[in-house]
């Protein structure tokens, strides 16, 4: 090695030591995470995913080796056991999708629900997998099996989707989310990589991936390991959101669907979603090549195929910072389901040689981590343009329209059992031990997932919320917590400072063009080039949110608020259907008349609700609830489980009628609300003032 590169080495390895260690308690400038508290939420995902990832895999279908091949449950049958247990599943999803919105526990939003599941979830796996199955009937077998999985999923749901959201609020920032996700995730997935090799190399020494001793024995350690790791870390990690500093209010579950369906990108998310059962058809082909292609010889070699394979992941979640900021999240993805269709149709003429199936399992890995990352990227960057959209944080109140998908599952579900069945895979998968049956159905599994890949990137094509739109939208609910949280006498320096440096930027760059890069220029003025365009963009968001009441819309806005702020709280809007009638006629010529009309529109819709609301009840009806009923309820802590549920039984009926009410005073409060937030933005000289005093000091 030349001396000038060792000592280049040396320098970069001094730099990232002191980087460590300046940032390690306190976060960089415009970051929020210090690197202490990335290595905490690295070691409690390592312990999320050993506790739930053997917990995980008790699924109800035929590629499940323990309720498959081991317990030997048909796979039609256990399609319609999983669709009886969405069925059941769906109340309780809804529940908890309520519950995570609208609960009173102490210690944050998600974190709760993440320390208290996680025993639960080891002890219902320990019972599920030492149970008597081979003195069963099969009808025993499977309402047993059935059951169980009901039970641990109530918990298992609880504790994966908890953290699932909590990792999309580490902190705001979407950049520094993707890359200490992605940190984290190089240390988590130690978890699968270990029990990839791990549980087919015990399994080959034993009984075998096809028979219940084995996870007898498994099950129990692992889980048990994984507890105890997260229990430790998830103490020293916290949630970010930003909202004002006034109590959030409790969210009622229809109210919160009818909002969550007007956000185009949670349907594109959705849309995508619906197709991805297609997709995984072909999981089986490395597991059953192993354990069940030249006579099972090569089974307990399962486990180094999944090490090295597994190994692939690491380098997607290095490179994943660099390629979301160089591709952008939707060109990943779309990218990678590309690659992924091509990957498909190789392995379609290749499956049969077990070499060439490993090599691209390990490139397909590599692909597929990109698409896990990102998925959670944008299903954060879509609840935070849904936030600046309509001004609610909503978490998991997204849940219960995504039931839609539940039902659509019903009928998808079907496909691979169907597939399974009619290629003679029943109760007795000692078949697949024939290599005439395995390699048939090997291609039809192949081609599904080739047409499944292709089918999830379209949804995509349509995403257009790109990460410089996304930081803008994250600015301007920075700068409306400034001026909200100013009318509270709640603002602190570091709000104002951060919001007002927004602002400055904002207005020093607003209605300049963009500036032209010069090929011959250094790579270094081109990035300053590329950042002040970026610039420019967010600053006609930042700045048309700031001006909106100035503008001929924002006006007319603002004159229909005083007008129907004037006809106090119930008002009969009997003409609405009228007004509606002569709203659609309205000009759309120009960009000003579009707006006009969409926000006249939007806001006779709300009148036409109010009136009909008011001609099902009665006037006389129409009478707010008592909020000290309220806040004695939302007050009240639930210790416990049962609690927690007379808690939500309380304060659902509650919101039942708070929201009848609500909806007939909508025209009143959304016209208070903007007129509110019209005067917090005329204190903005008295904001400029106090940071000024603030810089000076």
């Amino acid at each position: 090695m030349a001396p000038q590169n060792k000592a280049g080495i040396i320098l970069k390895a001094k730099n990232a030591i002191h980087t460590a260690k300046e940032y390690w308690s306190v976060p960089a400038k415009g970051n929020y995470i210090p690197y202490k508290e990335v290595a905490s939420l690295s070691g409690a995902g390592f312990g999320v995913y050993w506790t739930t990832l053997l917990a995980s895999t008790i699924g109800l279908d035929a590629s499940n080796f323990l309720v498959g091949a081991s317990i030997g449950l048909r796979p039609m049958d256990l399609q319609v056991m999983l669709i009886v247990a969405n069925l059941v599943g769906i109340p309780i999803g809804i529940f908890r999708s309520w519950y995570y919105d609208n609960h009173n526990i102490k210690g944050g939003k998600f974190l709760p629900f993440i320390r208290k599941t996680g025993l639960p979830i080891v002890l219902i796996t320990t019972a599920f997998v030492w149970l008597p199955y081979e003195n069963m009937e099969y009808i025993t077998k499977a309402v047993v099996v059935w059951f169980m999985y009901m039970l641990l999923n109530i918990f298992l749901c609880f504790y994966n989707e908890s953290y699932t959201y909590f990792q999309q609020i580490i902190t705001p920032n979407a950049q520094e989310r993707a890359t200490v996700m992605s940190i984290s995730q190089v240390i988590y997935s130690l978890a699968p990589t270990i029990t990839g090799f791990a549980v087919p190399f015990i399994a080959g020494i034993t009984w075998g991936l096809n028979n219940i001793w084995t996870y007898r024995v498994i099950y129990p350690i692992f889980t048990v390991i994984g507890l105890l790791i997260g229990t430790i870390f998830f103490r020293k990690v916290k949630e970010r959101l930003i909202l004002p500093k006034k109590k959030p209010e409790a969210v009622r579950m229809l109210d919160a669907i009818r909002e969550v369906a007007k956000n185009k990108y949670y349907w594109i998310i959705q849309a995508a979603a619906w197709v991805v059962f297609l997709e995984s058809g072909y999981g089986v082909v490395l597991g059953w090549s192993f354990v069940y292609g030249n006579g099972g010889e090569y089974q307990e070699m399962l486990g180094v195929a999944n090490t090295v394979i597994g190994n692939a992941a690491l380098w997607s979640m290095l490179l994943a910072p660099l390629a979301i900021k160089v591709m952008g999240k939707r060109n990943l993805l779309i990218t990678a389901n590309s690659v992924n269709v091509v990957i498909l149709l190789i392995l379609y003429f290749t499956y049969k040689n077990i070499i060439l199936v490993c090599v691209l399992w390990y490139i397909n890995n590599f692909i597929n981590t990109f698409w896990n990352i990102v998925q959670h990227q944008i299903s954060a960057d879509m609840r935070d343009y849904h936030q600046w959209k309509t001004g609610v944080r909503v978490d998991g109140l997204f849940g219960p329209l995504g039931m839609i998908g539940t039902v659509i599952g019903f009928f998808t579900g079907m496909v691979y059992p169907a597939i399974y069945e009619k290629m003679g895979l029943l109760e007795d998968y000692n078949v697949l031990y024939d290599d005439t049956i395995r390699n048939n159905l090997f291609e039809v599994l192949i081609l599904c997932s080739a047409l499944g890949a292709l089918l999830n990137l379209i949804p995509f094509c349509f995403y257009d919320l790109t990460e410089n739109k996304h930081k803008a939208y994250v600015d301007v609910l920075k700068i409306r917590a400034m001026f909200e949280n100013y009318s509270l006498g709640a603002l602190d320096d570091g709000e104002l400072t951060e919001a007002m440096e927004i602002i400055h930027q904002a207005k020093a760059l607003y209605g300049k063009e963009k500036l032209s890069v010069d090929k011959k220029a250094d790579k270094a003025s081109k990035k300053e080039i590329k950042e002040t365009n970026l610039a420019i963009e967010r600053a006609a968001i930042i700045m048309d949110d700031l001006n909106k009441f100035t503008t001929e819309a924002g006006r007319a806005r603002l004159a229909q608020a005083y007008e129907d702020y004037s006809k106090g709280l119930v008002y009969f809007y009997d003409n609405a259907k009228a007004d509606m009638d002569a709203a659609r006629k309205l000009p759309k010529k120009t960009a000003s008349e579009k707006e006009i009309r969409s926000d006249t529109i939007k806001n006779i819709r709300t009148k036409k609700e109010s009136a009909a609301l008011i001609r099902k009840y009665g006037m006389d009806n129409i009478v707010a609830p008592d909020e000290t009923v309220k806040e004695e309820i939302t007050n009240r802590e639930a210790h416990n489980f049962i609690e927690s549920i007379k808690i939500k039984r309380e304060l659902n009926a509650w919101l039942k009628t708070e929201s009848i009410y609500k909806r007939v005073i909508k025209p009143y409060t959304d016209a208070q609300n903007l007129i509110t937030q019209a005067n917090n933005y005329t204190h903005y000289d008295e904001l400029e003032e106090l940071y000024a005093a603030s810089s000076a000091e």
